[in-house]
């Protein structure tokens, strides 16, 4: 498979994921606003193949925005052994 660059400086994978769930959603936010816009300029431009893969990327981010806007998972209970009575 073919790595692609990222089309946007905002959707490119190679950096860190910020490690807090705000900042992470703030990202993915970022990410889909950039690719949108160049997603309408490749329209513009008629270049399919650019365009293919312009929106490869924002169903990737679509899904990590998903992903991100999840709640956290409850934490649970260590568990802890019932003693016999």
């Amino acid at each position: 498979m073919t790595r692609h660059p990222a089309f946007t400086a905002s959707s490119d994978l190679r950096g860190a994921m910020p490690p807090s769930p705000v900042a992470r959603l703030d990202r993915a936010h970022a990410a889909l606003a950039s690719l949108r816009e160049e997603e309408r300029r490749l329209e513009r431009l008629g270049l399919a193949g650019a365009l293919r893969r312009c929106r490869e990327q924002l169903r990737y981010w679509e899904f990590l925005s998903a992903l991100f806007s999840l709640p956290p998972a409850p934490r649970r209970a260590p568990h802890r052994p019932q003693r016999a009575h």
